[in-house]
This record gives structure tokens, sequence and C-alpha cells, in this order.
């Protein structure tokens, strides 16, 4: 049994190196994921095999990409950060560097399950420098595409309000709200599995996406019934929604407000992170 750290307040990093290989969602190729402690705060990424010293990882070089969050780094670009990025965050990492061979972080279970017992094998330490805090949100935040909607509120405390409805009735309607913490993550949000619909498939295969996706690695929804039950927990769908959002504001850090999201997707996340960020570089009048 692992101590998670109690909140997202302290400054934490690995006590050892770890690592895990697998086939990337959308290239279907194989990649190995290096988790290395640091001494530097931040989310740090470097490539296997490559001299060039780690880049620390910022919300400005996330691209609004098909079906996940991509990072251009130079010229090089990471595809499916996100499930990756939730976990070092949720689990209240605040300084590690990932070592990537390849440039798609591999899909696991579909989940963030896998990337939190590697961080419970490496264990946590207390890290050599403070975590840097976001000042507090001054006024609300609202960013919106079509029907969708996403809002940032100030509050005591960084909690979520996921709400998805999807016209398959093996899905439907669906809401959670979770003040957040370390533990909470762990057990209630990381389990949760990336899901898409059988009538999409070979459309998505034809242009070149989900070249890796498999049953043991993706729900699969085909209008009242999932080709590949059972399920995690009854409400599985909105659960991968909030690990998808807690994701992409990883590198924005997670503010001190109620983060409420009605439909989201990654590109709807990374507008909120990028107001975030810039409302933490706005001086309060």
């Amino acid at each position: 049994m692992t101590n998670w750290p109690q909140d997202y307040s302290g400054a934490w990093t690995l006590s050892r190196p770890v690592g895990r290989s697998g086939v990337g969602l959308h290239s279907g190729r194989e990649a190995e994921v290096q988790l290395l402690p640091c001494d530097r705060a931040g989310i740090f990424l470097s490539f296997a095999g490559e001299d060039r010293p780690p880049v620390l990882l910022r919300p400005h070089q996330v691209r609004d990409s098909a079906l996940c969050t991509t990072l251009e780094l130079g010229e090089r670009r990471v595809a499916t950060v996100e499930h990756l990025l939730a976990a070092l965050a949720g689990c209240g990492l605040s300084h590690v560097e990932i070592r990537l061979s390849g440039d798609e972080v591999p899909l696991l279970d579909g989940s963030a399950l896998q990337w939190v017992e590697a961080i419970a094998e490496a264990g946590l330490k207390p890290a050599s420098s403070p975590r840097p805090l976001a000042p507090p949100l001054q006024q609300p935040l609202v960013r919106s595409r079509g029907s969708s909607v996403i809002t940032a509120t100030p509050a005591e405390r960084f909690s979520l309000v996921g709400v998805i409805d999807f016209p398959q009735a093996a899905i439907g309607r669906q809401q959670l709200a979770i003040e957040l913490t370390p533990e909470r993550f762990v057990e209630e949000i990381a389990p949760a599995r990336t899901f898409g619909f059988r009538d999409q498939v070979e459309q998505l295969r034809a242009a070149g996406l989900i070249q890796g996706g498999a049953l043991d690695n993706a729900l699969v929804c085909d209008g009242d019934q999932w080709l590949n039950p059972p399920l995690r927990f009854p409400d599985e769908p909105v659960r991968h929604k909030i690990l998808d959002l807690i994701g992409d504001l990883a590198l924005v850090g997670f503010p001190q407000a109620q983060v409420l999201v009605y439909r989201g997707s990654h590109g709807l996340h990374t507008e909120l992170a990028a107001a975030l960020q810039d409302a933490s570089l706005t001086p309060a009048l």
C-alpha cells in the first residue's frame, strides 16, 4: 500500500527510475517510457539515445490533434501523452523526467492504472526544491466549442465536475463530481479506460488512427451494449473523461478552482489550460 501525498501542495519526485513499454494507440508501434527522479520542478521530457537536455513541458507546446493530446517539441512531436501526464500529476509528482523511446506514449491498458502502478513501484520521496504553486484564480473562466463548455471557478480546493451525454444507450448521460486528492485519483479515476464506438473503428483506422487499438486496451461501445465488458465502474466513461482532463491540465498545474466540463474534448481542455496559464501570468488589479 503506497502512502500517497495528502494533497497537491507538497513537492515530490520518484525514489528511483521505473519503466514501462507497450504499443501506441494511434501509431501501433512499440515504445518505452522511463520515469526518472528529477531535482528541478516540473515535468521534463527527453528522448532515449539523444544527448540533448530534457525539455520542460509547458502548455504552449500542446497541439490540438485528433483523439489525443500531442506535444510539439521543436521538430519532434509526441502523441497520446494525456494518461501518463494525468498519472504523474494525479499522484502528486511535481519533479519528474520522462525519457521516451519512440514518438507516442504507450497506451498500456487504456487507463492510467499501469502508470500509477509504476509510480508506486518506484516510490515517492520529497523533492529538493519547492513545488511552484499557481496563484489563486481571480475570476471565472469559460471556454466553449459548439455545445461543449468548460469553466473554472475560484474555489478553496481543486475539484472537478464532468458531464457527458451520448446517444448510445450503453453510455447515455453520466456525471461525476470529485474533490481531487492523490488517493482519490488512484482509486476513483486512474483505472477508468478509454472508450470508442464500433461503428467508427474502420473509418478511424482508414484515417491512420487507432492502429494500436484493441479490445484489451479500450472499451468498445456498440449502441446499447459493450463488446468487452465488464466495466470497472458503472460510470467508467465519465471517469475516463475526467482522467483526460486531469492529463490536459497537468502542465499548467491544478488551479485553486472548481473545473466543470460538459461534453469535453482534448481541444477544449487545452483552451482552458491556456487561459489558466494566461491568468496566472496576469497580475491582479
